[in-house]
């Protein structure tokens, strides 16, 4: 969401829109949760940490002057709690085990592979100071954060700010060097940690790092190191784990008690009731929904369930709108093949007439499309992405904000592909570069203005339209990779008479253009430029002229 939709959140809540702080609550967990779970890696009082965090926002909005500072504000309110807990710790706590570490939480979830793993696994290593300010920067580079607010954050000036990330960065290298290290197979090096317990402290850090210094094995770079910051960029948040929010709730107390609590801090009675129903479905296994977070329960002999911010949704299409009976046409393989199928579009295809009514959309068979994102998934940060399975159509609406940050726009991507992906229709009455209705001399457009600057294709990238529509028979990831400048993007599973209806909608109804129809009927049709059936570390690597 921009920020004008959560200053208009953010000020329904303060005057007493519960659906309003549903809303909020749900939108600014996930962010609360990486910044603690990064700082305490994963302790067991991460939860509690959390749920103080979020009672003591929502108890203290009223305060809250400004709605466009809420979120430097919430963040500051995260680090109170981190340093109030450590404050709070007693000498029997501190030797306790991480509840599930979030280094390895990072990894797993995101599917780090290579130096993006080394680097969330050499968070290990650091101090508790460092891991607090690591959790900022981290989300800094990630674009979640600005500089200004990690500051605010700490409570520390922007110029002192730089020097303590600049030494924690420092700090972060070595930890680097060591996870290397230990992955790889000096005699010397084993001999050494022979009598080390394999948690990571400050003393082993120091004491590793003085074997890699004066170590010719382990010092040998074997492969060119890439900074640490360009190697975060690229790191989505780590999703809340399944069962979160019911600790979160009940932070170990009963339901009547964590009810009390939540209420006198203002917490609505929709979001209050989803929180505690856990308590009487986990004796019969059920799917909840928590403050919008998903939460799975289970009796204790079925199987782990899978992790997941979002349950699927499955749109079945509705009957065509015609009576005559559709023309048969022969089902796609759903598995992968060998064989290339489709065309790319290589170039940048130029605008058809405003007033060309779209040619007939080709039938295809349609069951439905399933979405790890839901019937509405919004990816505005790189890394975001959403898995799409089943055989019909899903809508890709674009959201770019040059008026926030223009600059050269990285396109999204799809991978993972298994079965076919087509490219089947452009619509939502306009293309991008199209002038937008009121403007100065017709001069800005939906990539922005000579005023603003304009948000920058890749050369040779074809010119998108507000409503892009593909045609899916398998399955396929799409994952953000806004870099340059601000854009979103938002998923819909869909169906052909949607597609259709979007297309005809032309200039008779008051809009710029009618849409164009890409599909051809057949494997000739179009795919996506960025397409691939592999899986690469970093999706924004995905070349543009596909050929699956």
């Amino acid at each position: 969401m921009d920020s004008q939709h959560w200053r208009a959140v953010i000020t329904a809540a303060q005057a007493g829109d519960r659906r309003a702080l549903d809303e909020l609550v749900e939108g600014w967990l996930p962010l609360v949760y990486n910044i603690v779970g990064r700082a305490l890696n994963g302790h067991a009082d991460v939860d509690d940490v959390v749920q103080e965090t979020m009672l003591r926002a929502v108890g203290n909005l009223g305060s809250l002057r400004d709605p466009d500072s809420f979120r430097s504000w919430l963040v500051a309110i995260a680090v109170r709690q981190i340093r109030d807990r450590a404050r709070r710790r007693t000498p029997d706590r501190l030797e306790e085990a991480p509840a599930s570490d979030f280094a390895e939480l990072t990894v797993l979830r995101l599917q780090l592979e290579g130096q993006r793993r080394e680097v969330a696994e050499a968070a290990r290593w650091l101090d508790e100071d460092d891991r607090q300010l690591l959790s900022l920067w981290w989300l800094e580079v990630a674009g979640e954060l600005t500089r200004r607010e990690l500051a605010a954050a700490v409570g520390i000036t922007r110029q002192h700010a730089a020097v303590r990330v600049q030494r924690m960065k420092e700090r972060l290298e070595i930890s680097r060097g060591i996870v290397r290290a230990l992955d790889g197979a000096c005699p010397g090096l084993r001999e050494m940690t022979g009598r080390w317990d394999g948690r990571p402290d400050s003393v082993w850090r120091k004491r590793l790092a003085r074997h890699l210094r004066g170590c010719g094995y382990c010092g040998g770079t074997r492969e060119a190191v890439v900074p640490a910051e360009r190697l975060l960029a690229g790191i989505a948040l780590v999703p809340l784990p399944v069962g979160f929010t019911l600790s979160l709730a009940l932070g170990g107390k009963t339901a009547a008690a964590a009810t009390t609590a939540a209420t006198s801090a203002g917490w609505s009675a929709q979001l209050l009731g989803a929180l505690t129903k856990p308590v009487v479905a986990l004796t019969a296994g059920a799917t909840i929904v928590a403050g919008g977070a998903y939460v799975v329960t289970q009796p204790p002999d079925a199987p782990p369930p899978r992790a997941a911010l979002a349950p699927t949704a499955t749109v079945t299409p509705q009957p065509p709108r015609t009576l005559a009976p559709p023309a048969p046409t022969p089902r796609p393989s759903a598995s992968p093949t060998t064989k290339p199928y489709g065309t790319v579009v290589d170039t940048a295809d130029p605008a058809p007439d405003p007033n060309t009514r779209p040619a007939a959309l080709p039938r295809r068979p349609e069951s439905g499309i399933t979405s790890t994102g839901g019937p509405k998934a919004v990816m505005q940060h790189r890394g975001d992405r959403v898995t799409l399975t089943g055989r019909g159509y899903v809508l890709v609406r674009w959201q770019i904000s040059p008026a926030s940050r223009p600059g050269a726009l990285v396109m999204p991507s799809w991978t993972g592909l298994k079965g076919k992906l087509f490219h089947v229709a452009s619509a939502g009455t306009r293309r991008m570069d199209d002038p937008l209705p009121g403007a100065p001399n017709g001069y800005a457009t939906g990539m922005g203005g000579p005023d603003i600057g304009y948000a920058v294709l890749p050369p040779g990238t074809q010119q998108m339209w507000q409503n892009e529509y593909f045609y899916l028979d398998g399955t396929v990831t799409l994952t953000q990779n806004e870099r340059g400048c601000d854009y979103g993007l938002i998923v819909f599973p869909s169906d052909r008479d949607a597609v259709v209806e979007d297309i005809d909608h032309g200039p008779p109804q008051g809009a710029i253009r009618y849409g164009l129809v890409r599909d051809t009927g057949t494997d000739s049709a179009p795919v996506p430029q960025y397409v691939t059936r592999a899986t690469p570390a970093d999706p924004a690597t995905v070349a543009q002229r596909s050929r699956v």
